[in-house]
């Protein structure tokens, strides 16, 4: 089949003797001012002015740096890995949250980032496809485009994700990048096939390779990504075929208003599907509001709703511990670890009702699994040598207290506990050196009493008496 000498493109089928093609000459007619019957082309991106085309990338890109550096001004570790409470409180994208009545975090996600490599990154990457991207639609089209995809991409990753905090622009840059692969493929340009081919693979390559790394690296949102870049392809796709010119500013807001109905859409069909999620953070907030019935209402709503959501089952587990139900709490944190094999909070949470109920072989079970889960748990360490302590396996929990204090040496009461056990093994100088320890942690009277028992134990009356006094005054202070 014959080719355009001009551009390249293949000519089509009984064109005996042409040598230019359809598109070609409708170019060469409107830059001689000339009406044409075909359909008009979309201008070749390099060939409109340059002087201020970057200016909504510019915009974007100041925006999310903005945010960056008010973040690290208001003390937010952003050099390394902000905390996720940090990132929440600036905007994170949640589900519970977002779900449950926050739908400006769909936004305001897109201008967040978890620390400096993620933002240097994404920035990257919109610097080089919004440039193109601005250049090909124009500026407000470009701007209306990049923030449907951003909320797009954050609806998508509370469908997949809906207990993990999401944030980043990476989201709204797939979906430019999506806008311009299904305009490149659809649509029709003024220029030469090579430098089309050359653009189209460029970017298909930087969809490949980082939807590849984001299936194999954990930690990365692939399905914000996966939800920018189908709502690019779709409003760039309507775009090519509906409204190609800049002048079709009539056409273009239509395809905008599809592109902000589907995502309004999106977003309704999420809070029906999702209405778990809303309960599970009603009974969080009526929890901490100090309202444990209530929350254990919604939060058995939750859970009925979705009976595999396990923060749910956490914080209903939590609701009955307030409540002293420890029964239903066993139940609940049982449900949790059955869901998320690795959750050392309700293994920890689970040990410790184990010991108020004075199951010390239960409780050494579950804190032996949370240390499988993390062997440098001081919680765990902890927690094991209190059920070694109330089986009178002395010398075995001296052990686990020694590891929580090479772990934690500020860990709560861990010289005290220390000491304890050094007095029930009769090593009464390594008590006395671990109470003394104990002591410059602040006031304590029932530190003060121990160590009173053990200077009576080694015959020194003058220091025993010495800490019963101090012992007498920590008491009166409370």
């Amino acid at each position: 089949m014959a080719q355009c000498e001009q551009c390249g493109r293949q000519m089509p089928g009984f064109t005996f003797g042409k040598k230019i093609c359809q598109w070609c000459r409708q170019h060469e007619a409107a830059q001689r001012g000339e009406d044409s019957p075909y359909q008009r082309v979309e201008t070749a991106p390099w060939a409109r002015p340059q002087s201020s085309s970057m200016i909504v990338t510019q915009l974007i890109f100041g925006a999310n740096v903005a945010v960056f550096l008010a973040m690290l001004l208001a003390g937010v570790s952003m050099l390394s890995n902000p905390s996720g409470p940090d990132l929440v409180r600036w905007g994170a994208n949640f589900g519970p949250l977002t779900v449950g009545g926050q739908w400006w975090r769909l936004l305001t996600c897109v201008f967040l980032h978890g620390g400096l490599l993620h933002i240097a990154f994404n920035m990257w990457c919109l610097w080089d496809l919004g440039r193109l991207a601005e250049s090909v639609y124009g500026h407000w089209t470009f701007a209306v485009v990049y923030l449907i995809c951003g909320v797009g991409s954050s609806l998508a990753s509370v469908w997949w994700n809906p207990s993990v905090l999401s944030v980043g622009a990476s989201g709204a840059i797939f979906g430019i990048a999506g806008a311009l692969i299904a305009s490149f493929y659809l649509g029709e340009f003024s220029m030469p096939r090579a430098a089309m081919t050359g653009m189209l693979r460029s970017v298909v390559a930087f969809v490949g390779y980082n939807l590849f790394f984001g299936a194999v690296i954990s930690g990365v949102d692939n399905a914000a990504h996966v939800g920018g870049l189908v709502m690019g392809l779709i409003l760039g796709a309507l775009i090519a075929k509906v409204a190609p010119m800049h002048d079709h500013i009539g056409r273009r807001i239509s395809v905008l208003l599809v592109g902000a109905l589907l995502v309004v859409g999106a977003g309704m069909g999420l809070a029906h599907s999702r209405s778990y999620l809303v309960h599970g953070q009603r009974g969080v907030s009526r929890l901490s509001a100090g309202d444990a019935d209530d929350a254990i209402r919604e939060l058995q709503k939750s859970v009925r709703q979705r009976p595999e959501f396990a923060p749910a089952h956490a914080a209903l587990a939590h609701a009955y511990i307030v409540k002293h139900d420890y029964d239903q709490a066993v139940s609940e944190l049982k449900r949790v670890i059955e869901l998320d094999p690795k959750n050392e909070s309700a293994y920890d949470q689970l040990g410790l009702i184990y010991l108020s109920e004075k199951q010390a072989a239960k409780a050494e079970d579950a804190f032996t699994r949370l240390l499988k889960v993390d062997p440098n748990s001081a919680e765990g360490h902890a927690g094991l040598a209190g059920a070694l302590s109330d089986e009178h396996r002395n010398e075995e929990a001296l052990e686990e207290y020694k590891r929580v204090a090479e772990i934690d040496s500020l860990f709560q009461g861990v010289n005290y506990n220390m000491g304890v056990m050094e007095a029930r093994l009769n090593r009464y100088d390594d008590a006395i050196a671990s109470l003394l320890k104990q002591r410059e942690a602040g006031d304590d009277p029932d530190n003060e009493n121990l160590l009173a028992a053990v200077y009576e134990a080694k015959g020194m009356r003058k220091e025993a008496e010495a800490a019963r006094a101090k012992a007498a005054e920590f008491t009166e202070k409370d």
